[in-house]
């Protein structure tokens, strides 16, 4: 392992809590090694106050940290895979993917108990379209409500009383150690999650081969089978972190089963099939299972969001 290694990262709290965890264990594995993070602001974060569907959606989070690395300022960058798209830039790839934390979305509120318990009418808060659509699925009653922001932000506004609710991955709560603040947790079948919720990776040039040797440890290999499945379905999709899309995949003995959804945003329509297969076809299985789904109606409902012909 290189003697100094440069962590490109995002100055979100979450983001901040996910890449020092990865310098420490790092440091820990290799004690001659000094890991350094470099802090850089992305479009994603500059933009606050728009939904990020509005705003292309596609690698918001990640183009400015993916430049620092072609221009080899940094070696390297922690990412949450669910912001990750689907394509990346030829010289860069997805080299480590550690083990997933819980992929679950988690209800919060201060004066509710459970989605099923909030008033007919209530103010709930996400920026979503993924979970707007399963929650209107679900209570159609709901007003639902842009929220924007850091998590601590998104907290500070349901503290306010801004919201009835808020949805938030119950992953960057487990690891900011803030679960303390979730209510209730939606299963898979009730709201599924977004495509790699829940996943970190370590995205770095290809041509850091020994880095890449020195970072295998880090790898954890059921998250990565089911992480490819469902970035597979993601890329047939063309879809960015703010589509109504979803996907989940676990592995039991060499199958990987694997859910996926395409909504309309008004939860209208929902359309969710599960397939499974062998966890060496995990990237063909997620590309199989988008075609199912387009070919049901999501090739529509997804023209319609894109504003233009899907292919």
């Amino acid at each position: 392992m290189q003697k100094l290694v440069k962590i490109g990262t995002r100055a979100s709290l979450l983001a901040m809590t996910q890449s020092t965890n990865i310098k420490n264990l790092i440091e820990a594995q290799y004690p001659g090694t000094t890991v350094e993070l470099v802090k850089i602001i992305t479009k994603g974060d500059k933009i606050v106050d728009v939904p990020l569907a509005k705003v292309g959606g596609k690698g918001l989070f990640v183009k400015e940290l993916e430049e620092a690395m072609l221009s080899r300022e940094v070696d390297m960058a922690v990412h949450s895979m669910k912001d990750v798209p689907s394509e990346l830039p030829e010289e860069l790839h997805i080299g480590v993917v550690t083990k997933r934390e819980d992929p679950r979305d988690a209800f919060l509120s201060v004066k509710y108990k459970s989605l099923s318990e909030l008033p007919q009418g209530a103010k709930v808060g996400t920026s979503s379209l993924r979970r707007k659509a399963q929650l209107f699925h679900l209570r159609p009653d709901l007003q639902i409500h842009d929220l924007r922001g850091n998590l601590d932000t998104r907290i500070r506004k349901l503290d306010e009383g801004v919201y009835d609710a808020i949805i938030l991955a119950t992953a960057g709560l487990n690891r900011l150690k803030w679960s303390h603040r979730i209510t209730a947790f939606f299963s898979a079948d009730e709201m599924l999650p977004a495509v790699a919720q829940g996943a970190v990776g370590i995205e770095l040039r290809k041509d850091s081969r020994e880095l890449l040797a020195g970072l295998a440890f880090l790898q954890h290999e059921e998250t990565t089978i089911a992480v490819t499945g469902e970035r597979g379905f993601l890329h047939r999709l063309e879809g960015g972190c703010q589509v109504p899309i979803g996907a989940h995949g676990t592995v039991n003995g060499g199958q990987l089963t694997l859910t996926g959804l395409i909504a309309s945003v008004d939860g209208k329509e929902i359309l969710k099939k599960t397939t499974s297969g062998p966890v060496s076809q995990a990237a063909a299985l997620g590309v199989a299972l988008a075609e199912e789904l387009l070919d049901l109606g999501g090739r529509a409902i997804l023209e319609e969001v894109y504003g233009s012909e899907l292919k």
